[in-house]
C-alpha cells in the first residue's frame, strides 16, 4: 500500500498534500529544502517504509525509515514548521501560511485511525514523497 505526499517548495517552508489511492487525506508542512541537511531541510523526495511510533510529547504517530543519511524522523503534530520540526513531516488540516498549517492533532487523528489498522494487519506501507506538478 503507498501514501503519497506532492510536495510544493517555498523559502520558508514546503507545503503538501498527502493522499491514498488518489483521495486527500490531509495537508502537509515541512521544514524547506536545504539539501537534505539534517535538523534544517525536509527530507529528498524518494520512497519511504511507514511503521507505528510512540512516544511521550507525541502519543501515537508515525516514523519513517531508510531516510538516506538521516535518522528519527516522523510524521508527527505540529503547526509552524522552522518552529517546531526538525526534518519530520506534519500534517495539517488547513495550510496558513509557508510551513504552516492548523488542525495538527486533528489531522494526525484522522491519518492514525486510517492507517493504523492497516499495519496492525500487517500491511507494508510506503510513503511516496514527490514534488507537485503544476500545471
Amino acid at each position: 500500500m503507498e501514501i503519497v505526499l506532492e510536495r510544493m517548495y517555498f523559502p520558508e517552508g514546503t507545503n503538501g498534500v498527502l493522499s491514498l489511492n488518489g483521495k486527500e487525506i490531509c495537508k502537509t508542512i515541512e521544514l524547506p529544502w536545504r539539501n537534505n541537511k539534517a535538523r534544517v531541510s525536509c527530507i529528498p523526495e524518494g520512497k519511504y517504509k511507514i511503521r507505528k511510533h510512540y512516544c511521550k510529547k507525541f502519543k501515537w504517530h508515525f516514523e519513517l525509515l531508510n531516510v538516506k543519511n538521516r535518522s528519527s524522523i516522523f510524521i508527527h503534530p505540529a503547526n509552524d514548521a522552522l518552529k517546531e520540526l526538525n526534518g519530520c513531516i506534519a500534517p495539517v488540516t488547513q495550510i496558513t501560511g509557508e510551513g504552516k498549517g492548523i488542525g495538527s492533532k486533528k489531522a494526525l487523528e484522522k491519518l492514525n485511525s486510517l492507517i493504523f489498522p492497516y499495519l496492525d494487519s500487517g500491511f507494508v506501507i510506503e510513503l511516496i514523497v514527490t514534488k507537485k506538478n503544476i500545471k
